[in-house]
């Protein structure tokens, strides 16, 4: 299995359309990851970093309408391409609305859903590489030469301290997890060696280290950089 694949998840309770697309997307080059309702997907969301999200709108339980909904509220920059048999415009409407990036009714050409999914790959590629400043409070981190500055003025950091903004700033806004914090900085998985790490950083950047307003802990799972 090619790793620099695009990697997609596909959501739909339908077995038979779900091999379908799987199958075909597979022998297009892309990475196929698979759930047959939301809970799944929202584990596997939860875990991986995919280039997109193929979902059903009509599934039991939650929908892909909430699911959507959900995700989006949340900062959620992957793109969705919802999948319904409802060829009504206001379920469209409805889908693009809460979030969605495109819609496909039920049934479609495999052709088509595999040019749509390109065209949205290619676009939020082109976005991420023009959204190169994370900005939150009076800083603004530059993803690619890691120069800090705060209020316009270049704030002095270590090499290890801007590797730890950066891989902060680069999950947008979303937790990672501590494991894989340590793996990326190439520490040990103990509980001190990776919080002396974020403890530098926030003696650094925090107003309070004590209450921090951008490098916050997610009980459980790790830590999140809160962007603007």
């Amino acid at each position: 299995m090619k790793l620099n694949l695009p990697h997609i998840l596909i959501v739909d309770d339908d077995k038979r359309i779900l091999q379908l697309i799987n199958d075909y997307l597979s022998k297009n080059n892309f990475r196929i990851s698979t759930a047959n309702n939301s809970l799944i997907a929202r584990e596997k969301i939860e875990n991986i970093e995919f280039d997109l999200i193929v979902l059903d709108i009509m599934m039991p339980g939650e929908s892909g309408l909430k699911l959507t909904d959900s995700l989006k509220k949340n900062n959620f920059k992957t793109p969705i391409l919802l999948l319904s048999a409802l060829g009504n415009p206001d379920d469209r409407i409805k889908g693009l609305e809460i979030g969605a990036n495109d819609y496909l009714t039920k049934p479609f050409e495999p052709k088509e859903l595999l040019l749509r999914i390109k065209n949205l790959i290619h676009k939020n590629k082109y976005n991420k590489q023009k959204t190169k400043i994370v900005k939150f409070g009076p800083y603004a981190f530059n993803l690619k030469n890691e120069i800090l500055k705060k209020n316009g003025k270049i704030f002095i950091l270590s090499s290890s301290e801007a590797k730890l903004l950066y891989i902060l700033a680069k999950n947008d806004g979303k937790p990672i997890f501590r494991h894989n914090l340590s793996k990326i900085l190439n520490i040990a998985n103990t509980s001190r060696a990776l919080d002396v790490q974020i403890t530098r950083l926030r003696n650094k950047i925090e107003n309070n280290k004590k209450f921090p307003t951008y490098i916050q802990t997610v009980r459980g799972r790790g830590y999140v950089l809160k962007v603007e």
